[in-house]
């Protein structure tokens, strides 16, 4: 069965589109939640959600469901235990990840559910997905990134500086809690993707592939749900081609790795181009101040001198001594810019 075959088969298909939109939803939310600095939020949710699948397998109902609710309220509890900052909050939260993880597992057993059950859910199984949690995953995606998108201004102000947005009126505790509860529904759209210990990483690696590139949010915002689904869609495509040679991967690690060979592929011309922006302007643009030059400085500068060479106007400056210097003659004489 050739590639194109292979996607020509129903599962395949929902599987594809489940790859497709998780991969736009995640990174959108991440963006967010990276530019928060709680990169391992999404990982911590993770962790509680585990009781949520749980239950949901305990119970005999919809595990993604009491994964929503389960989700929902531990991010907020999250939530509220980082904006009080007490000293003793990251060891609150540690005990509520692992307390997650362990009350999953036990649930599991008590449900008399076996471990592989529950595993379809811990490293993503998207090739089982069910249309009944296709559509799910459909309507919750599509929720996820109007949010986002129609509401950047907002999030974007509150995730970048809460104090200014206090000033300016915005609720922040409300949009803050908002920033959680998208957190812990892109968990559970992505767990079936990537699995709940994976799903981190669909949030963050995308984001951090495009800062290496973008310096506006809005261009990083963008930039990190494109990336998002090449790396989803394309960890898809890859396992199922391994899978013709008789490969057992599975797409959720496959699509993970994807996203971090893009960033380290990428990461080298992040690097040039920081660099560049660095030489092109050290300075802030300002009006730089003329200074007459010391007679007593003996050094001449040049190609090979081993100051950074800086292109000003019709000539070319060199960064010395914390100044763009270069002898100029003008009105008042030699010169060299001060900054």
């Amino acid at each position: 069965m050739t590639l194109l075959e292979l996607f020509s088969v129903p599962f395949m298909q929902r599987a594809l589109i489940a790859a497709f939109l998780v991969g736009i939803a995640a990174p959108a939310v991440g963006t967010y939640i990276v530019q928060r600095r709680l990169a391992l939020m999404g990982d911590g949710i993770g962790h509680v959600a585990v009781t949520g699948v749980a239950i949901g397998l305990w119970t005999q109902t919809s595990p993604t469901w009491t994964a929503v609710i389960v989700a929902i309220a531990g991010a907020v509890v999250i939530e509220v235990v980082r904006e009080r900052g007490h000293a003793e909050g990251d060891v609150a939260l540690a005990m509520l990840f692992y307390g997650g993880l362990a009350g999953g597992v036990f649930v599991t057993g008590l449900a008399g559910t076996g471990a592989s059950r529950l595993q379809e859910f811990l490293f993503g199984s998207i090739l089982t997905i069910s249309v009944d949690d296709l559509l799910v995953t459909m309507a919750l995606a599509v929720v996820l990134i109007l949010i986002c998108v129609g509401l950047s201004p907002q999030l974007f102000a509150v995730s970048q500086d809460a104090d200014y947005a206090k000033v300016a009126g915005l609720p922040v505790r409300f949009y803050s809690i908002l920033v959680a509860v998208l957190a812990a529904l892109s968990v559970v759209i992505a767990m079936r993707t990537v699995g709940l210990l994976l799903v981190s990483a669909l949030m963050v690696v995308p984001v951090a592939i495009v800062q290496q590139l973008t310096r506006s949010f809005r261009m990083t915002l963008l930039g990190a749900m494109g990336a998002g689904l090449a790396a989803s869609v394309g960890g898809l495509v890859l396992a199922a081609a391994l899978s013709r040679t008789g490969a057992n991967v599975q797409p959720g690690p496959s699509i993970v790795l994807v996203a971090l060979a893009g960033f380290f592929l990428v990461w080298p011309l992040g690097a040039w181009l920081r660099r560049r922006r660095a030489l092109v302007a050290p300075f802030p643009e300002t009006a730089p101040e003329e200074k007459p030059v010391d007679e007593a400085h003996p050094h001449h500068h040049g190609e090979k001198c081993g100051h950074v060479a800086v292109e000003h106007g019709d000539h070319v400056d060199y960064i010395h001594d914390g100044h763009r210097h270069a002898a100029h003659v003008g009105a008042e004489g030699e010169h060299y810019d001060e900054h």
